[in-house]
């Protein structure tokens, strides 16, 4: 890495995102970081010196790929299906009526996103998925374009469940981590305190569980009214909460792509109690690595097992170390990443 240049994050006003949201083609993700400073520095670059590869990050960098068949090779890493994303916020809001602002934007982002996301895999000459699901929604969205699986990864070393974490949590400690402004977070941290954390304390009376993520929105602070809560907003390494919890959570009901999440509590040596969609895209067998609920009542019934069963918490901890050590280790995904580099247009 030899240089980065920086230019300041465009600003929207309230006012225009609602106007742009309803009268724009585009996607509210393809109109985040619309920057002619940052145009201008990356043409300048482009026209000044000879690059081989230029990656473009996410569907909010998208509107910057400009793809034409030849040198440098333009390679749009989707770290997300996003139309999918809306559509599955979409059908999960519009069963709420207090929720119905929030489906309507989704249901519009999900048409707009269909369509923008297949133009831009068309533009660019390389797509990469993070999932063989992605990668099939891809396929399907835009017929013809070759889609390369390259999955997310972790450095195991970064993650040694044996080292001397300097926290202290309770024994029958929930955790969960993600950014707590990000919509699918928060459903889930919602649905979790509402539906299966009662649940879990009538089984388990000194049970606590961690929201651990920063910018948590001022209506989710009111979680934390429960003594068996806590939200800690930003912390600086979200490792020692993981490693100190007796069960990780993803109680996901909406996303895309892969969860980031799932990988670090492997690594790190947790149990984990996940949704279907909380652990999609990994080749996990449920049992084995991790346990899969998706009803309030049976993801209650495997937390509560699971912070009673010493024996099993040690075989899922196992098994989903061993787990990302043999397929999520770096130093094995980042060959297939060259080999996208180095293919032929």
């Amino acid at each position: 890495c030899r240089t980065i240049e920086v230019v300041p994050v465009p600003r929207r006003s309230s006012l225009k995102r609602l106007l742009t949201t309803l009268l724009s083609p585009l996607p509210d993700m393809a109109l985040r970081l619309p920057s002619a400073e940052f145009r201008r520095k990356l043409v300048a670059r482009l026209e000044n010196e000879r690059f081989d590869v230029v990656q473009v990050e996410s569907i909010e960098m998208a509107p910057y790929a400009l793809g034409d068949g030849g040198r440098p090779l333009w390679v749009f890493d989707d770290y997300n299906v996003e139309y999918l994303l809306q559509q599955r916020a979409f059908e999960t809001d519009i069963r709420h009526p207090h929720r119905w602002v929030g489906a309507m934007y989704s249901f519009i982002q999900w048409q707009k996103l269909r369509r923008y996301e297949a133009a831009v895999c068309r533009r660019v000459d390389r797509v990469i998925a993070v999932s063989e699901a992605d990668r099939e929604l891809l396929q399907k969205l835009a017929p013809g374009v070759e889609v390369t699986v390259v999955p997310n990864g972790v450095y195991p070393r970064a993650y040694d469940p044996e080292q001397n974490y300097p926290l202290i949590l309770e024994p029958h400690s929930l955790v969960f981590t993600g950014k707590m402004d990000f919509r699918p977070n928060i459903d889930a941290v919602l649905w979790f305190c509402r539906q299966v954390l009662p649940l879990v304390k009538a089984q388990v009376t000194d049970v606590h569980f961690y929201i651990v993520g920063q910018n948590p929105p001022r209506h989710l602070w009111s979680l934390a009214e429960d003594p068996a809560v806590t939200i800690t907003g930003h912390v600086d390494d979200v490792r020692p909460y993981i490693a100190r919890a007796g069960v990780y959570v993803v109680p996901l009901r909406i996303g895309g792509g892969t969860r980031l999440k799932i990988m670090e509590a492997m690594a790190l040596g947790k149990a984990i109690v996940s949704t279907s969609l909380g652990c999609e895209g990994y080749p996990v067998t449920p049992g084995r690595e991790l346990v899969i609920a998706d009803t309030p009542q049976d993801f209650a019934r495997q937390v509560v097992e699971l912070l009673g069963d010493t024996r099993q918490r040690e075989e899922l901890e196992r098994a989903g170390r061993r787990f990302v050590e043999e397929r999520y280790d770096w130093r094995a995904i980042v060959p297939g990443l060259e080999r996208v580099y180095e293919s032929e247009t």
